[in-house]
């Protein structure tokens, strides 16, 4: 698929010290860089958020984020620079209750506004409904779930989802059924071209 950022949830290995789920000297000789979320512990993520990005493409800000809930749960911001110009990117994975995705949406959101620029958020919101009404997503901002994604083996719910934020025009979203993609996890990978 030839991406320039990925976001990835469930990176980490679930019990502690959570290392990565990813063999990171392979995903650095494919010519990626994991972004380190907390350099004092083996994994690549926070809550098993992770974002990889390709070699000519940079960090100028990390920030991991929790989110409040009934279960742990969190995301992944950063601030990142490249041959398009700089946009704020995150991945979560949201709570299984609809009033936690709620906060955990809203607190999200006001973090990466924090952080300023174009925004665009992207993860297993875990939200099966179709509305943006779901979401209570403060004005200018909408979701794209271009298709369902889930049980990859045969997807009928729209787990996956993009939250996008004023500024970023009119980006297509789509999921790439490719038989890779079905190997690799329970869920089918989104793909989103953003204008630059």
């Amino acid at each position: 698929m030839k991406p320039d950022i990925i976001l990835l949830q469930e990176a980490d290995k679930r019990l502690s010290p959570r290392h990565p789920a990813l063999p990171l000297d392979q995903v650095a000789r494919a010519g990626w860089t994991a972004l380190n979320a907390d350099p004092r512990t083996p994994s690549i993520g926070h809550h098993g958020n992770a974002i990889l990005l390709r070699s000519d493409f940079i960090a100028t800000r990390i920030e991991p984020v929790d989110l409040p809930g009934l279960e742990p749960r969190g995301a992944l911001l950063a601030r990142i620079q490249g041959p398009f110009g700089a946009v704020t990117v995150g991945g979560l994975h949201l709570g299984l209750r609809h009033a936690d995705r709620r906060r955990q949406i809203a607190n999200v959101i006001e973090a990466a506004e924090r952080i300023g620029g174009r925004i665009v958020l992207g993860g297993d919101l875990n939200e099966w409904r179709r509305s943006d009404e779901a979401f209570g997503l403060p004005d200018g901002w909408r979701t794209l779930a271009p298709s369902a994604t889930f049980h990859a083996a045969r997807p009928t719910l729209r787990f996956d989802r993009f939250l996008i934020g004023p500024g970023n025009g009119d980006p297509v979203a789509d999921v790439p059924h490719k038989g890779e993609s079905l190997r690799a996890s329970d869920h089918l990978p989104i793909r989103l071209l953003v204008e630059t």
